[in-house]
């Protein structure tokens, strides 16, 4: 064997080490940006894959959801049933953004976001972003089975429409949050803004509506 060989040969175990840790590394990094409860991506990393689909499409919906009564569920069934909600919800939420051709993420406690395609001409965009919301209701109010019982779950659900750089992400969810409390205020269910609106319809804090979770101020979601 000559010299070079030799030496190629000698190399082979160690570049393949290298390989193996990169690829360790790798999965822990990603591990790292997966919520351990649920699998979604964690705040940040939602947030940069959201804002790069938006900049490589025309038409998205921005939804940000919220479990109604969650604090009863804990109190009624104990944290690991309320943690058994969260696990389900978030996994049925993924499902159905990956259906339609999205990302999704748990922004924290019993709040989660989504941005997904919608298709259609202008003036059918809303109807096409109600349907989507509609189906989503659907899937994620299916009871949550828990030690021999179902636990009845109920989601407030609101959503910004993006059309062609109308707003940055940022301002989308600040819209789609303000729709989710609406939402919430009535009862449950959905609220769709049908258009963007730059002005907050809210008072807000760094950017968030007064009163959620990081704002001062008694939280009112």
């Amino acid at each position: 064997m000559s010299g070079l060989m030799f030496a190629a040969a000698a190399g082979l175990p160690l570049a393949a080490g290298w390989s193996v840790h990169a690829l360790r590394l790798a999965r822990r990094i990603e591990a790292a940006r997966r919520d351990p409860l649920t699998g979604l991506w964690t705040r940040d990393a939602f947030e940069a894959r959201a804002a790069q689909s938006l900049s490589k499409g025309q038409q998205r919906a921005v939804l940000v959801l919220d479990l109604n009564w969650f604090k009863e569920i804990n109190d009624t069934h104990g944290h690991a049933a309320g943690d058994a909600v969260i696990r389900a919800t978030g996994m049925r939420l993924g499902v159905w953004a990956a259906g339609h051709h999205g990302v999704a993420g748990r922004l924290g406690g019993d709040e989660f976001a989504a941005v997904v395609d919608v298709c259609g001409e202008a003036d059918t965009v809303t109807g096409n972003v109600s349907a989507k919301v509609l189906e989503l209701i659907g899937s994620l109010e299916r009871p949550v089975p828990f030690e021999g019982r179902d636990i009845d779950v109920f989601v407030s659900v609101g959503a910004a429409r993006y059309w062609r750089g109308t707003a940055d992400l940022s301002a989308l969810l600040r819209q789609a949050d303000e729709h989710m409390y609406r939402a919430k205020r009535e009862g449950g269910g959905a609220s769709i803004a049908p258009y963007f609106e730059r002005t907050p319809a809210l008072p807000t804090v760094h950017g968030r509506r007064y009163g959620r979770p990081g704002t001062t101020g008694k939280e009112v979601a």
